[in-house]
């Protein structure tokens, strides 16, 4: 059985200095954006599989994160930056002879992106998968729910000078870990090897505040929400895979996305927490391979280690 070993490399795209993840050497690109607190470490378990299935998988530590240049202030965290972001790198892979068609897999954070550049046109896509990140136009309705407030409060912290990064980095950023391991339902997904990688990004100089700078960004420039009343139909393909147990998104701001993806299948993953293709890959791989296979995406039993055929569980 062929093995896909990751490898790291430094790509160049919209002026910065981008630490990538690779895996595989096909000739469609598989992209992949990493979420908060995460970094590129977040997709270990999806990358070998889209290299298996004739991809070359890159999966970037975003603008801020990681390696990656870090630019200074909150403007340059805005979402029209972070777009531009993922165009260059799609032209990146394409001046690097990979050049198929290119699907864009997201979370947290990255889904965010991805929503945002998908709605855009700015670079055709084959197919986008999202993980628990709702429809933007959604979660502009969600936002205005007492519930989802009260599971959003953490944007509001942020928005504060210097007293979040000097909490998340605390006791060699024992927020951070906590994130993880705190809200996972399968708390065995996340060993403290897994957590380390994820206290390293955040404890390099200047990285926590970058990271932090998104969500600032993201609160005062809303030059762009009107749009999101009336959004237009997302043509590409997409699919949704969504962790139940998430204590910061509730399940109901997936409601309604069928009517603005013309081409949509959603997959819930019950027992399984926001950071669900790391705490249930085995589910998460089987739904991505199926759905890029064109079979039956099979649903997900308790904490997503039972999968179901579509025909029996409907």
């Amino acid at each position: 059985m062929a093995t896909y070993p990751i490898e790291t490399a430094f790509i160049e795209a919209n002026g910065l200095a981008f630490e990538v993840d690779t895996c595989g050497n096909g000739q469609k690109l598989a992209l992949f954006l990493h979420g908060f607190p995460e970094n590129k470490f977040s997709w270990r378990h999806q990358l070998p599989l889209l290299a298996e299935l004739g991809y070359t998988a890159w999966a970037p530590n975003l603008r801020g994160y990681g390696n990656t240049t870090r630019p200074r202030g909150v403007d340059a965290y805005r979402m029209e930056h972070l777009t531009a972001d993922v165009a260059a790198l799609i032209d990146a892979a394409r001046a690097r002879g990979i050049t198929g068609p290119t699907t864009l897999i997201a979370h947290d954070w990255g889904g965010a992106i991805g929503w945002a550049f998908a709605l855009s046109g700015a670079r055709p896509l084959e197919r986008f998968i999202v993980m628990n990140l709702p429809h933007p136009a959604l979660f502009m309705k969600g936002l205005k729910t007492w519930a989802q407030i009260k599971r959003s409060w953490y944007v509001f912290f942020f928005q504060l000078p210097w007293l979040p990064e000097k909490v998340f980095t605390a006791n060699r950023a024992e927020a951070v870990a906590q994130a993880f391991r705190g809200m996972a339902v399968d708390k065995s997904r996340f060993p403290d090897s897994v957590l380390e990688q994820y206290r390293k990004t955040a404890l390099i100089p200047g990285a926590m505040t970058a990271m932090i700078n998104y969500y600032r960004a993201a609160f005062r420039n809303r030059s762009g929400t009107d749009a999101l009343t009336n959004p237009p139909q997302l043509e590409t393909p997409t699919l949704m895979i969504w962790g139940e147990e998430d204590a910061a998104l509730g399940r109901e701001l997936t409601y309604g996305t069928e009517k603005l993806v013309k081409d949509f299948t959603i997959r819930y993953l019950p027992q399984v927490s926001h950071w669900v293709q790391q705490e249930a890959p085995e589910a998460v791989n089987a739904m991505i391979r199926a759905w890029i296979e064109g079979r039956p995406v099979p649903h997900a039993g308790l904490r997503g280690q039972t999968l179901l055929a579509e025909e029996a569980a409907s």
